[in-house]
């Protein structure tokens, strides 16, 4: 089974996206098999990550805001990649670095992460935008 996720983001952000997920594996009856999640963009990310304490998402960005910052900083003075404003390369350094795509195990219908885990799309870009993440889920 094959469908799609649309998520609208505003800036920066890590946008929780596992209840959605889990909604769409109950309403397609998944069983055991394997589900593959793929942001189908390129300054954009998918990521598995803690969901109990929100200051890790905000250290996460702080720290892609480190590694790559605007392109405008003084220290990006190199990026030639420009054409959609100082956010456009750094936004796609930054995916670069994290997962577009992911696949997760399922038993029983449910996506077999850790207590503390959940799925997040990451939004790189400081405009709003409408992000689509294709998902696959195959029975074992």
């Amino acid at each position: 089974m094959i469908d799609s996720l649309t998520i609208r983001t505003s800036g920066p952000a890590c946008h929780e996206i596992t209840r959605r997920i889990a909604e769409w594996l109950g309403g397609i009856g998944a069983g055991d098999g394997v589900l593959t999640l793929m942001v189908r963009h390129s300054s954009a990310s998918i990521l598995i990550q803690e969901n109990a304490d929100p200051e890790v998402q905000q250290d996460l960005l702080a720290w892609l805001d480190r590694l790559a910052p605007p392109a405008d900083h003084p220290s990006m003075g190199w990026i030639t990649h420009r054409y959609e404003g100082p956010d456009d390369m750094p936004a796609h350094l930054k995916a670069a670095m994290l997962p577009t795509t992911l696949q997760i195990p399922v038993q029983g219908g449910a996506m077999m992460l850790g207590r503390w885990q959940g799925v997040y799309l990451v939004e790189h870009r400081r405009a709003p935008h409408d992000r689509h993440v294709a998902m696959a889920f195959q029975a074992v």
